[in-house]
């Protein structure tokens, strides 16, 4: 292997699987004398942060987990795009899918993590342009989803299924009065792949809440869980 090789395959991946498994909305609930293991729905996410400690600590563990995905996935993309370019160009969502299961499977937390909506966005917003646009889209979903039924889970279902839709359209071409974004399919199949497991980590991992939607049981947006 090369120098190149190494640093983007194996090097970068390590350090985001690190740096992903690091639980911040845990860490935030610990620094308030919470473990949030214990309260709610048991989840290590910034969701049962919120619904423990309130509003304005959800968007705290929410921002440093965007953070978290963001950061790798963007500096190794710049490393890819200055210094290692002989490597494909979807080299760096190798970093990112680390990122990703860093969070899912922390080794802090005895691989027990949260459900990745922070994370998966941060990833790609950081990997330009397919999966940034592809990304803003299904962030406005989200908001849109989230403003009007009020349900975090509910929002990051959907625009987790968005995320997938707006880059196969876009990686196809079908959306160019937004931008020409027409992927060679050498090179557009690696990018639906880790799109998928994006979308379909997300959704999975919200299967108890998919449950408690059906059965009308799942708590809103600032309401304890029963």
């Amino acid at each position: 292997m090369t120098v190149a090789e190494i640093v983007i395959y194996v090097v970068a991946p390590l350090l985001g699987y690190l740096l992903g498994s690091v639980p911040f909305a845990f860490v935030i609930g610990k620094a308030h004398g919470v473990d949030i293991r214990k309260t709610g729905s048991g989840n290590i996410g910034a969701t049962n942060l919120g619904r423990t400690l309130g509003k304005k600590y959800f968007f705290q563990a929410f921002f440093l987990d965007m953070l978290k995905g963001l950061l790798p996935t963007l500096i190794t993309a710049l490393l890819v795009q200055h210094w290692a370019t002989e490597l494909p160009k979807w080299s760096p969502l190798i970093t990112g899918m680390a990122c990703m299961i860093g969070h899912l499977f922390p080794i802090y937390l005895g691989f027990k993590g949260g459900k990745g909506v922070a994370t998966g966005l941060g990833i790609v917003l950081g990997f330009w342009p397919l999966f940034t646009l592809a990304g803003f889209g299904a962030l406005i979903t989200f908001l849109v989803v989230f403003f009007v039924y009020r349900y975090i889970s509910l929002s990051s279902i959907i625009g987790a299924a968005m995320f997938f839709l707006l880059v196969l359209l876009l990686g196809f071409g079908l959306l160019k009065p937004f931008g020409d974004m027409t992927v060679p399919s050498r090179e557009l199949t690696p990018l639906l792949i880790v799109a998928g497991l994006f979308a379909g980590l997300i959704i999975v991992r919200h299967r108890s809440n998919i449950v408690r939607l059906m059965n009308g049981t799942e708590p809103k947006f600032g309401q304890k869980k029963p």
